[in-house]
């Protein structure tokens, strides 16, 4: 008779079995103070990633915006105000605060802002998100700890809830970033 507990790689911990993975949609948020979530955002090329995380609190969110500006379409920012820099980070900001984060304490990344058709993208929607998210964190005066911008590749990332680490994958591989020291 075999033994099968022998052959695992060993049981699960707790905290694995009880995570829920969060995935945000492009032109979506998540906010969270759960310390078992993990939030997620699949391939941003040219979308912006903004992480955001209080250690203090336990608490964060990922809003994966698409546009850069709410004004090409007043109606689809209205629907969905995450689509958009200027809507989608007053949104993130005033879901992050409902959780009673202080927004001076938040550690921030910025990820994505790529050119992933060509270098020559004629509408540089990549370079025009990451310009309207850094005027609109520097108008908040909101400090970024951490860029991982532009370039020619999509990127992939996961905030873990539990311990502010950000987990970044792109084709060249997979890359942790801590957001508390």
């Amino acid at each position: 008779m075999v033994d099968t507990f022998k052959t695992l790689g060993g049981a699960p911990s707790i905290g694995s079995v009880f995570s829920q993975r969060i995935v945000v949609g492009v032109g979506d948020m998540a906010i969270s103070n759960s310390s078992n979530a993990i939030l997620s955002t699949y391939a941003l090329g040219s979308c912006v990633g903004v992480i955001a995380y209080d250690p203090l609190l336990i608490a964060g969110g990922l809003l994966h915006i698409m546009l850069p500006d709410s004004r090409l379409s007043a109606e689809k920012a209205i629907a969905q105000p995450s689509m958009f820099a200027d809507t989608g980070l007053r949104a993130f900001f005033n879901g992050l605060q409902g959780l009673k984060c202080d927004l001076r304490r938040l550690r921030i990344m910025l990820a994505g802002g790529a050119s992933v058709m060509n270098r020559n993208d004629m509408f540089n929607i990549g370079a025009r998100n990451i310009k309207a998210v850094k005027q609109i964190l520097y108008q908040e005066g909101l400090r970024v700890i951490r860029k991982e911008l532009g370039g020619l590749n999509n990127r992939t990332v996961h905030l873990n809830m539990s311990n502010g680490v950000v987990d970044m994958k792109t084709p060249d591989g997979l890359q942790n970033f801590p957001l508390v020291k």
